[in-house]
């Protein structure tokens, strides 16, 4: 009777730890882009969460916890003026810059540097584009 409670309870502990097991995140290399088209960049590394437009609604963004950011009223929700330094920061995955609240959003700064070959210039030549790309799609 001991042996067969015993079993029972590892069974389900078992089976507790496996219904609460997180579902596997398959990861990918990313995709090198021209360094110098911020389009580029944001069609390939941002589209799929802020959405062609950059308005939030991207196929991949029903997925995630939080709703992606509408990229084009960065400029208005901050009293008119474009914040630069925040979205590098964001975008770079600076520690002091929660992207979201949360880390949904990839940290671009360590993926750039990765298909840049560690060239801390192209790194920031990069987060530099897609800045002003972002800029360029504030609603008017």
């Amino acid at each position: 009777m001991q042996r067969s409670v015993t079993l029972l309870f590892i069974l389900f502990v078992a089976f507790a730890l496996l219904a609460n097991a997180q579902p596997a995140v398959k990861k990918v290399p990313i995709t090198p882009t021209s360094a110098t088209s911020g389009q580029e960049m944001f069609k390939t590394y941002c589209a799929a969460c802020h959405g062609l437009e950059g308005k939030g609604n991207g196929p991949a963004a029903p997925a995630l916890k939080k709703q992606p950011a509408n990229l084009t009223e960065l400029t208005q929700r901050n009293g008119g003026k474009f914040p630069e330094l925040k979205v590098s920061a964001t975008i770079r995955g600076d520690p002091d810059m929660p992207a979201h609240g949360s880390r949904d959003m990839p940290i671009w700064g360590s993926l750039f540097s990765s298909i840049s070959h560690g060239s801390q210039g192209e790194v920031q030549m990069r987060i530099s584009n897609l800045t002003d790309y972002i800029k360029s799609i504030q609603a008017r």
